[in-house]
């Protein structure tokens, strides 16, 4: 069907090509015009959709809508007719002839917003192939929550592919598109002896206005189906009680810590997960690029959804970017688009209706702290951390008031993975020699895309920069958990290590099988001894999502507590099945899409706050 439609285009482009510019309409000549145009205005068509649209997966017509091979038609046929209109300038049969300009208010009101449609549509397509490309499974959510949310602190290379993406290619087109629509020329056709005006002055604003409306609403349409934004209509109409039907309060679960209170690390490792294991160990590579963390993982405890081999969790709803995970693993719950603008916005203000790990733990007595090479700001971190815990802080901002880093320091997010596991080195044996229990957290950053950031320190074995980025990442990250466990503190402290998303470098995984499964990376090393005598098959063969972390990790520190579940999460360590296991992981996201009042009344609201205050301000 594909094949055919592309052929059909190309006879209706050569039918058009032997009546309106063949001079010589002989039997040789029609023929070479058939195949001259089929062959031209598929081969163009593909080119484009290759290189410069970067559809992936063009010829595997499964992957595509229905509708595909008529996209395919109405492209080829466009593209046809653009090269036909520049065959007839070259050959003389179309040409232009000067008019007498017109200084109209209602021609200059029809040329301005035909050139504002067209822009607004190069900015729709460009932006949304952008976005597609660069935040690989970028949901509608997220879409939404970062645009809600701040964006200080942006790595300078990402807003780099902004600015030489959509923004330049949108100045051009437009530029192109006024170059026609303000021009004065008359469009004249010549046959023979025969002429006459194609395009005259008022007809080419006329035309113009319509290609460029024309233009917008299939911009818009584009937009839509590539970014999925359809899902946003599930999230703000479709209601689902999932959430709280499935929902465990934290607040109203007994909770028995053991009488010597565990130490708790949590390392988030950016965008690391399983395909970079080799093909033989359940990853993707022919050569493993986490030979370090292959034997970690061998001495811990990983959740693999492999009868064999190293697996873990797929994206889930709510969960597919670094905030987003840190919310689902510490709260238990999803992070879902806000019922109002500024319900992830402030200090105060974000899920102020949840219980979250830290709170949990600092109500134990925990000493906490957070550590990034970035800047806390960006999406809300530092709003997390400050509400629910009221952790200390170590961001990019807090190395440079403090003077770890020189004044003028600024790589990639902020300051590289080389300095941040030094400055945690250094963190972590304060924390040891206070007289409490401490629960620290860090994220890397290494290994964001595009292609990551390669250390200095670190050669460049393989092919593919990012290969390169996570190659050195994983081995300083197992480095870093060597030291830890030469610590005395170890003996009394769990590790959790947890990829907090699947990778976004789309190009990096192009050429993958799309039916291979991406998974996230996880491992535990020296939980709890009920935690450790867990039997084998807990740990093969499992469905779970981000928020099963939250009483995984109270069940790694030795926290008891009735039915297993937490948030909506489920301890991995029992028998219980997760939501995942119990209703399938499709069922589980599609629910986790819709409208949840009860998220929006008691997650992004704290009732207690409001009544209090109704209270003294009565």
């Amino acid at each position: 069907m594909f094949w055919f439609m592309g052929i059909l285009a190309g006879i209706l482009l050569s039918v058009a090509d032997i009546f309106l510019l063949t001079r010589k309409k002989t039997a040789s000549s029609c023929i070479l015009a058939v195949v001259r145009d089929v062959i031209v205005s598929n081969a163009a068509a593909l080119g484009l959709m290759s290189f410069v649209l970067k559809i992936p997966n063009m010829f595997v017509f499964s992957q595509h809508s229905g509708s595909y091979p008529f996209k395919y038609f109405a492209f080829v046929l466009a593209i046809g007719l653009v090269f036909l209109f520049g065959r007839g300038i070259a050959e003389g049969v179309i040409f232009f002839e000067h008019a007498k300009p017109k200084h109209k208010v209602g021609a200059w009101i029809l040329r301005i917003f035909s050139a504002l449609f067209a822009a607004l549509s190069a900015a729709a397509v460009t932006a949304s192939i952008w976005v597609a490309e660069t935040f690989a499974g970028l949901t509608p959510d997220q879409m939404l929550i970062n645009l809600n949310g701040n964006t200080g602190g942006t790595s300078d290379e990402v807003m780099i592919t902004m600015f030489q993406g959509p923004i330049l290619t949108t100045a051009v087109v437009t530029i192109l598109f006024c170059v026609f629509a303000f021009s004065t020329r008359k469009i004249k056709y010549k046959l023979h002896e025969k002429q006459f005006t194609v395009l005259s002055g008022l007809a080419r604003r006329l035309v113009a206005l319509f290609l460029s409306i024309l233009m917008l609403a299939s911009g818009i349409m584009f937009g839509v189906e590539k970014l999925s934004l359809k899902k946003l209509y599930t999230a703000y109409m479709d209601e689902s009680p999932y959430i709280e039907e499935n929902f465990a309060d934290p607040n109203k679960i007994n909770m028995t810590f053991p009488e010597k209170k565990r130490n708790l690390i949590h390392i988030y490792l950016e965008s690391m997960e399983n395909s970079y294991f080799s093909k033989e160990l359940g990853g993707y590579m022919d050569v493993n690029l986490m030979p370090e963390l292959e034997k970690l993982s061998r001495e811990g405890y990983n959740f693999s959804d492999l009868p064999e081999g190293f697996g873990g969790n797929p994206n889930s709803t709510g969960a597919n970017w670094s905030i987003a995970s840190m919310v689902n693993m510490c709260s238990g719950l999803p992070m879902k688009v806000p019922a109002s603008p500024n319900s992830y916005g402030s200090a105060d203000n974000f899920l102020p209706g949840a219980t979250t790990l830290g709170d949990i733990l600092k109500e134990q007595g925990y000493n906490q702290t957070v550590m990034f090479g970035a800047e806390a700001a960006f999406g809300g971190l530092e709003y997390l951390f400050r509400q629910h815990g009221d952790y200390k802080i170590m961001d990019w901002k807090y190395a440079h008031d403090n003077g770890m880093i020189p004044e003028d320091y600024y790589v990639w997010w902020g300051y590289e993975d080389d300095k941040l596991y030094e400055f945690a080195k250094d963190e972590l044996t304060r924390l040891a020699n206070e007289d409490k229990p401490f629960y620290f957290v860090m994220e890397t950053a290494d290994t964001h895309f595009p292609d990551g950031y390669l250390s200095e320190k670190a050669t460049a074995p393989f092919e593919k920069p990012y290969a390169n980025a996570i190659f050195y990442s994983q081995a300083e990250a197992a480095k870093f958990i060597r030291w830890i466990q030469s610590q005395p503190f170890y003996e009394n402290t769990t590790i959790v290590i947890n990829g907090d998303h699947l990778s976004m470098d789309q190009a990096f995984f192009r050429d993958f099988d799309p039916n291979y499964r991406r998974t996230c990376f996880n491992l535990i090393l020296n939980p709890a001894p009920k935690c450790a005598a867990a039997p084998e098959h807990r740990f093969h063969n499992r469905e779970w999502a981000t928020f099963d972390m939250l009483p995984t990790m109270l069940a790694s520190i030795g926290v008891e507590f009735d039915g297993d579940k937490v948030g909506i999460g489920t301890n991995l360590f029992s028998d219980t099945p997760t939501l995942f296991e119990r209703d399938g992981t499709d069922f589980v996201n599609a629910e986790l899409e819709k409208r949840s009042n009860f998220y929006n009344e008691n997650i992004l609201v704290d009732w207690s706050k409001i009544v209090s205050k109704k209270k003294t301000t009565d």
